[in-house]
């Protein structure tokens, strides 16, 4: 056995046994514990002139995903596993999945074998052939399609397209596949400006491109989920919104920063409703409604920006009620923040507009910084050593 102190013994090796992974397939899971030997079956018998590997990075499934993919492991080493404890997403899955490898060329398909692994082979020679940067696979095409989705699906999809090739100038035909290959290069090009949110990871590489990458598409027809249940909900919506915020304003205002503000104009909306009920319907005083929209306005807030706004935060059981409390009681020094900027503008300058907005800037900003340390700090994990 060759002595790591004398490294020219490690010469004898023929080159190609010391040659290294050409495609890396990034498959982000969670929950998809019946999918696992699927996926590397299909994989597998089709990639048959190319040194690949599957990397499951795993939110760690409570159905055991992770489990079984390092079991797999263990007997073969073209699979490996990343298990994060205490993340979520998809778009920060596949960066830290394609972070951990070192081939030439990333590969990215969904875990629930939607995607057509058939045309792996296909992308891996235009990628080695052409002089291409991303092989995108597309709905949206000849060839292409959506499956067996609803009419109301379809017209979701095809409008958030839309919205994404119009506002940040995106000509992929299908910036919203999560099906693609792309070269090592042109991923480490763009991945310090990524902003790793929801699971839209091709419009944010696409967007963040500090040139635009030279890009091919070819068609693949969307298919039924192989086992499980789709992990898609209304939160989706809202991530995508904040990355296209995000991409837009990201360098001058964060997107959570501008969540929590849209939170809180909703918020507005819920005072003012529970505030006229009170009056008008309930017939309290003043006082009474009043004390009732503040408080119902709060838990509304608190409500959305939990799941929202610190989704990778979320507080449940005991901690969403002392989360509950401390956030009341630093909105109320916001809340008296804002009154006392507000009154000392008007006071010297007058301009009642002008002073109230200065008042509600200070309130908003304060919550926010300070909600973001007291109630949702970013979470430590220290690993115990026994």
């Amino acid at each position: 056995m060759p002595s790591l102190s004398n490294p020219s013994e490690l010469s004898v090796h023929p080159l190609e046994e010391l040659q290294g992974v050409q495609l890396s397939v990034i498959v982000p899971t969670f929950n998809e514990v019946d999918n696992v030997e699927e996926i590397i079956g299909r994989v597998r018998g089709i990639m048959k002139e190319v040194r690949w590997e599957i990397i499951f990075v795993d939110d760690d499934s409570p159905d055991g995903t992770a489990q079984k993919v390092k079991a797999i492991a263990q007997m073969d080493p073209q699979i490996r596993c990343i298990q994060r404890i205490g993340r979520r997403g998809l778009s920060s899955a596949c960066v830290e999945g394609m972070m951990s490898s070192s081939a030439n060329y990333l590969a990215v398909m969904d875990g629930d074998l939607q995607h057509d692994e058939s045309l792996l082979p296909i992308m891996f020679d235009i990628m080695t052939h052409e002089e291409v940067d991303l092989v995108v696979g597309t709905r949206y095409m000849e060839g292409g399609g959506v499956g067996d989705w609803d009419k109301r699906r379809q017209a979701s999809s095809r409008w958030a397209t839309q919205l994404s090739q119009k506002l940040l100038g995106v000509n992929l035909k299908d910036p919203m596949s999560g099906f693609f290959m792309i070269k090592r290069k042109a991923f480490e090009f763009c991945v310090a400006n990524l902003s790793s949110m929801g699971f839209k990871i091709l419009l944010d590489i696409v967007a963040s491109a500090p040139k635009p990458l030279v890009f091919k598409e070819v068609a693949f027809q969307f298919r039924e989920r192989h086992s499980g249940e789709s992990k898609l909900d209304q939160r989706v919506i809202w991530d995508y919104f904040l990355l296209l915020i995000d991409k837009k304003l990201g360098s001058h205002i964060p997107a959570s920063l501008i969540s929590f503000g849209i939170i809180g104009s909703l918020g507005v909306l819920v005072h003012l409703s529970i505030l006229g009920v009170s009056l008008n319907v309930l017939n309290l005083i003043f006082t009474q409604a009043q004390v009732c929209a503040v408080f119902g306005a709060m838990v509304f807030n608190f409500y959305l920006n939990n799941i929202l706004t610190y989704r990778d935060q979320k507080l449940s059981g005991l901690d969403w009620y002392i989360g509950l409390i401390k956030f009341m009681l630093t909105c109320s020094v916001g809340a008296v923040a804002n009154v006392g900027v507000a009154s000392f503008i008007y006071k010297g300058y007058g301009y009642w507009v002008f002073s109230g907005l200065a008042g509600i800037l200070v309130g908003v900003i304060w919550n926010y910084v300070a909600t973001s340390l007291i109630v949702w700090p970013k979470k430590r994990k220290t690993k115990r050593i026994k």
